[in-house]
């Protein structure tokens, strides 16, 4: 386990990605609490719960699924998930600040930015809505 906690959860939720895992387990933080916050609310993930075990916290993360055409037809279970790119960009020793006109737009706006500001965490649009810049700290598309 990593100290940089925002890589931790960007990697755990790839790697269940790539494996078709249903749910993913994390640990619980205050920035990952936020930013897990903003994933669920851009439709990323599915649903998330906090578990605790031996007064440790953790977040229990459900991905989100896709049906495909073919599960109408057929009784057995076929399910795709449609890939989600997550890309870390500011990390521990190398920082990155965006002022609020230069803040990049991912895939033309169908992506996200995620960045930290002097008001919280937030995705690229509301920080340009707000007119505030910050630390870039990752892309989702």
């Amino acid at each position: 386990m990593s100290k940089d906690t925002i890589s931790n959860l960007l990697t755990c939720i790839r790697n269940a990605d790539m494996a078709k895992k249903e749910t993913v387990r994390i640990a619980s933080t205050n920035i990952t609490e936020k930013i897990v916050r903003i994933l669920l609310r851009e439709g990323y993930i599915k649903n998330v719960r906090k578990h605790q075990e031996n007064k440790k916290n953790f977040l229990v993360l459900t991905l989100r699924y896709k049906k495909t055409p073919k599960e109408v037809y057929r009784t057995r279970k076929e399910v795709y998930r449609t890939r989600t790119t997550l890309k870390r960009i500011s990390r521990p020793n190398l920082r990155i600040y965006s002022k609020y006109p230069k803040i990049p737009k991912i895939l033309g706006g169908m992506g996200i930015a995620i960045l930290s500001t002097s008001r919280g965490i937030m995705t690229d649009r509301e920080a340009r809505l707000e007119r505030i810049g910050g630390e870039i700290l990752c892309y989702i598309w």
